[in-house]
């Protein structure tokens, strides 16, 4: 983010303009606690006065102030500790309000200025982006905006979050992404109020975080063949074909990306996922694993290392740590020591999840492992293993979490859990005494394809924005007191560039937004669908990419009495209307409009669809061959 020098200069007041400003013009994301709207609104002057206490901790949240108000309107910002006049007011309570808690705000625009009040800095940043939605979209852009009547509608809002845990997750080591990459990222999160970044740094396509102590884990782990395509089917390595596709982070851009997301009040958690998913590891250091033949292993890129149509998934080659080797926990001291010291945040999450066990069953360390602790089964051999890790990560005065796989076999007696697998493991670890995130792929799973899968690149399932924004971290069944709130996973094998990042993560990121720190009472699709809609506005000014998934229909065939198809078509939109053609050519909104089932004619080849409101278009293209309805029947 760009930053702007304090420009100390007088302040004038514009007149007040009034407006009947209804809530429904409102469009904050996440939906806050409490809006009241008033008749009249703001509008900035020609330059800006702030009022704010002139501290350290407040940088970051001047720093904001300055940036955005400098880039997109041009207006001078001057920032001073009492300016009565004001045209924003930044005031930390010196006592304490108990309703905003620690990252709630009140904000209060009148006719001549906006005052934000909270008990920290975290909640002044808050009600600055809160701010910044109830301005113009073009705010968000990255140059001076034209012709724009920069006004803020009059409103009263009382905000604080449901969670204190909004979280979205980014796998960096399926595709590599960029330090400036990454922040970017952050940047989008922080917009909405998301607080922990889980950055999942360590898997079998890639090691991305520098530890002097094994520099072979950047050196060679950090580094696989380029292959694009459909991951997980590529085809064999060619003679002679470079490993020089990934990248890794050194400590220095560890703290770095630290500091900054610090600035954006966003913690982040770092994983290192063992002891599954662990192959580059294993290719840097093979005395890591139990099968002998390791110093073979290579980088994974892409190719099929596991087969998931059996039960248990069991691995092709041996990506797992061997458990009953003194190496690997040494290894992890040195990992999480190294860990412990560029990440400020409480918790360090060590994986746990999909480790195939079938190499571990042929082991003979393995099995004397076994037979030495009294272990029963391999889900009780990674207990072993998962518990031992714990006490690890807690030597180095950190929390200790894993995904839902640890309950397998006993969790540990201080471990904290995340529940993927829907929302069971949670439950039960909750119900155990355990701190509980909920992830559950059901409707969280940001790598899941978000319209039909003739539009996206495959993955094996299918999660649309309104399944999103159904998530409530707090299922029936659970001690709701140990559910520290919820988080979004991004998994990137399908995923090759930032930018379908961004594609991949918003809206359902915002739809997330709403779960983690709206009232779930205030939760309602369709109001929300109409805010999702301004917000693409602001992040068409902001160049960032997003989803439009929302808008294309579901296609679910079936088969007439007489044996020919029939296709039904659905939006999760209200207020669309589909038009459609059997004919090959492009259908517009003068083509037949569907209106109820459609009978596929015998011949036809493709069914191509497109959304409208009212005269304009709104979804895209869609050409269904005719052969993948059929086989949907299968």
């Amino acid at each position: 983010m760009k930053k702007f020098s304090l420009l100390v200069l007088s302040c004038l007041l514009a007149p007040a303009v009034f407006a009947q400003t209804p809530t429904s013009t409102f469009a904050i994301i996440p939906e806050p606690v409490k809006t009241t709207a008033h008749t009249g609104q703001f509008i900035l002057p020609k330059e800006i006065t702030v009022q704010a206490p002139l501290t350290t901790k407040m940088t970051p949240v001047l720093d904001l102030i300055k940036s955005k108000f400098s880039t997109a309107t041009g207006k001078m910002v001057h920032v001073k500790a009492s300016a009565p006049t004001a045209a924003i007011k930044l005031v930390l309570n010196t006592t304490p309000d108990n309703v905003i808690g620690q990252e709630g705000y009140y904000l209060s625009s009148k006719t001549h200025g906006v005052t934000i009040k909270a008990n920290t800095e975290a909640g002044l940043y808050y009600g600055l982006q809160t701010l910044f939605q109830l301005l113009p979209k073009e705010i968000e852009g990255k140059e001076v905006a034209k012709n724009v009547k920069w006004t803020v509608p009059a409103v009263d809002i009382t905000d604080y979050p449901r969670f204190a845990w909004r979280g979205l997750m980014l796998d960096v080591s399926r595709h590599f992404f960029t330090k400036k990459e990454v922040m970017s990222y952050i940047d989008n999160m922080a917009k909405y109020k998301l607080n922990l970044f889980h950055w999942h740094l360590t898997d079998d396509e890639g090691w991305r975080v520098e530890i002097k102590s094994f520099p072979k884990l950047t050196t060679v782990g950090a580094y696989n063949i380029k292959r694009e395509g459909e991951f997980g089917n590529f085809a064999p390595p060619r003679p002679g074909e470079q490993r020089n596709y990934g990248g890794f982070y050194t400590q220095d851009d560890i703290r770095e990306v630290v500091k900054y997301a610090q600035q954006r009040f966003v913690n982040i958690m770092p994983e290192v996922d063992v002891p599954g998913h662990s192959l580059a590891a294993v290719a840097s250091y093979p005395e890591l694993s139990a099968t002998a033949g390791a110093d073979k292993y290579t980088v994974r890129y892409g190719e099929k290392i596991m087969d998931w149509s059996k039960p248990g998934h069991p691995a092709i080659v041996d990506n797992t740590l061997n458990p009953a080797g003194e190496f690997t926990y040494q290894f992890l001291d040195k990992v999480v020591g190294e860990l412990a010291q560029l990440f400020p945040f409480q918790y360090i999450h060590m994986g746990g999840d999909e480790c195939a066990k079938n190499f571990w069953e042929q082991s003979d360390q393995v099995k004397a492992l076994m037979a030495k602790e009294n272990l029963k089964t391999q889900e009780e051999v990674q207990s072993y293993f998962e518990k031992r890790v714990e006490k690890i990560v807690e030597s180095k005065g950190k929390k200790f979490l894993g995904w839902d796989e640890i309950l397998e076999g006993g969790i540990g007696p201080n471990a904290a859990l995340m529940s993927w697998r829907g929302v069971k493991g949670g439950i039960e670890a909750a119900n155990l005494g355990h701190e509980v995130v909920m992830s559950p792929t059901t409707y969280v799973y940001l790598d899941y394809m978000q319209s039909d899968r003739v539009m996206e690149p495959h993955v094996y399932a299918s999660l649309r924005l309104s399944k999103t924004y159904e998530f409530d971290p707090v299922p029936a069944g659970v001690n709701a007191k140990l559910i520290k709130g919820g988080q979004a996973n991004l998994w990137t094998e399908q995923v090759y560039n930032i930018r379908q990042v961004e594609y991949m993560t918003w809206p359902r990121g915002f739809a997330l937004a709403e779960s983690v720190w709206s009232p779930a009472a205030k939760k309602n699709f369709d109001t929300f669908f109409g805010k999702v809609e301004k917000h693409f506005a602001r992040f068409d000014e902001a160049e960032t990419k997003y989803a439009p998934s929302a808008y294309d229909p579901d296609f679910k065939v079936g088969r007439n009495a007489d044996s020919t198809l029939n296709v039904t078509l659905t939006n999760e939109v209200k207020g669309l209307d589909i038009y459609y053609s059997f004919d090959n050519s492009y259908p517009d909104r003068f083509y037949p409009k569907y209106i109820g089932v459609l009978t596929v004619p015998i011949d036809a080849t493709q069914l191509k669809v497109i959304t409208y409101r009212g005269k304009q278009p709104v979804g895209r293209m869609i050409s269904m061959p005719i052969s993948e309805l059929k086989s949907r029947l299968k």
